[in-house]
């Protein structure tokens, strides 16, 4: 490994303390990073005093901003009344009381209960423990398995890590546990068949969930969990007809249905959530991220009476629910959220997303006259460009996500900030995004691919 000193004084510090999570700790090491100071709207100033445009809202989560001087009003006025409180043993307190009404009063189908936690990964860790515990209670003990979706992120705890589908999510840890099933990914560019249409591409899917179900036994699925759109995994869209069919098959056999919009939820796709979007009927949803436009720490668990009337009974067979996180539903992080979604709702940038989103996947749309691009795909303030080195057969460049590092590095230059995920590059920009600002941002996104295109193509 390279000496330190031939870092910067932070990226030195860091590096020499700092075990980082979704990075290659020698490279870290090495090389350093990109160390924030200040962030205003949708800009984030590194170091240096170099401004970047948060394309990914940080991790698809800022809606409001980087600097809502509302979000840090609330969290002073709760910090001076009550720095910290707890829900357990019958407690509470006056944020939690009027978030979880209002989560409920929000959410798309009839819900019953909220329980807080501190991460999306908790929230999913916790909906599991639900399908067991409520399993239990039923007197169905062998109804636990669960079904989810390769390319799936649904957190990397032990639980919701075996939820996510991805490689890199599992290996060295031993995951995933057993009884955590996967599907195939709905993705019709990449997992439709010659000459197969969309249409029946979903149809597909829904069979094959059908007869895993059968293999397995009925009896022995307790869950399918799964994002209404796949953010992490490319911002996957659904098929046509893909989420009619999928629930006709789960409520064939009386089987859950978790809706992850830890991404999708508050208004990224247009609609307030992704279930409103796509027309899901969920059991359970997993709400983390945009809910505080993750300014603190907050995420939640939102159950209808499916799931709450047993697992109610059981405590009270058991004298207690054997579950909880110290800080969750954190008395601060709480009055956040609950400030956060007064803004979403004021300035009405759900709507917005619509509005923008439209204008955003128009302009994105004519990348697909570049040799380079194979799908542009999104909805909303969410989107992805798929990249591939050969448009007929959708191949990638010598190895899969070459061409989507270097679009990545051709977008740094241009002090844009994002993710690809393999070939594909996401773009999520916090809600708030301007007209002019969201038209800066495409024309780097423009300049950038057309410089991978010559790259590839100028021979």
């Amino acid at each position: 490994m390279k000496a330190e000193g031939f870092l910067s004084a932070l990226s030195q510090r860091d590096a020499r303390y700092h075990l980082h999570g979704f990075t290659n700790a020698v490279k870290n090491h090495d090389e350093g990073g990109k160390v924030m100071t200040r962030a205003e709207g949708i800009y984030v100033f590194d170091e240096h005093g170099e401004k970047h445009i948060e394309a990914l809202s940080g991790l698809w989560s800022v809606a409001v901003g980087f600097n809502e001087p509302r979000l840090i009003d609330a969290a002073m006025r709760q910090m001076s009344v009550l720095p910290f409180y707890h829900s357990f043993v019958q407690r509470s307190h006056q944020p939690l009381i009027d978030l979880a009404a209002k989560l409920v009063e929000m959410a798309p189908v009839p819900m019953s209960k909220v329980f807080f936690t501190n991460s999306g990964s908790e929230a999913n860790d916790t909906a599991i423990k639900l399908v067991w515990y409520r399993a239990n209670a039923l007197g169905q003990p062998q109804k636990k398995k669960i079904i989810t979706r390769n390319r799936a992120y649904h957190g990397v705890t032990i639980g919701s890590g075996s939820l996510t589908g991805m490689p890199h999510v599992h290996g060295g840890f031993d995951l995933p546990l057993a009884g955590f099933l996967h599907l195939t990914a709905p993705h019709f560019y990449r997992e439709g068949r010659a000459g197969e249409p969309e249409e029946q591409f979903s149809t597909r899917l829904a069979a094959e969930l059908d007869a895993l179900i059968v293999r397995e036994g009925p009896d022995s699925i307790g869950a399918f969990f799964a994002e209404p759109l796949m953010g992490a995994g490319g911002v996957v869209m659904p098929p046509a007809g893909y989420w009619e069919k999928i629930q006709a098959v789960l409520a064939r056999y009386d089987i859950l249905l978790v809706a992850d919009e830890v991404i999708c939820g508050f208004g990224r796709t247009g609609k307030m959530f992704g279930s409103q979007y796509f027309n899901i009927r969920p059991d359970m949803m997993v709400l983390s991220k945009q809910l505080s436009s993750s300014y603190l720490p907050i995420s939640a668990l939102v159950i209808n009476d499916r799931v709450y009337g047993p697992v109610a009974e059981e405590s009270s067979r058991r004298g207690t629910f054997g579950h909880g996180l110290t800080a969750g539903g954190h008395p601060v992080a709480a009055a956040v959220a609950l400030e956060n979604i007064a803004i979403i709702e004021e300035r009405g940038l759900v709507e917005r997303a619509r509005v923008l989103g439209e204008r955003m996947h128009s302009r994105l749309s004519a990348l697909l006259e570049q040799p380079v691009v194979g799908e542009v795909r999104g909805v909303g303030l969410i989107a992805a460009i798929e990249l591939v080195a050969d448009k007929s057969s959708k191949a990638p460049l010598d190895a899969p996500g070459k061409l989507g590092q270097m679009a990545a590095e051709a977008l740094a230059k241009r002090n844009v900030i994002t993710r690809n995920i393999g070939d594909a590059i996401a773009l999520c920009p916090p809600l708030i995004i301007t007209e002019v600002e969201l038209d800066d941002l495409l024309g780097r996104v423009e300049d950038a691919i057309d410089e991978v295109s010559r790259q590839i193509y100028a021979a």
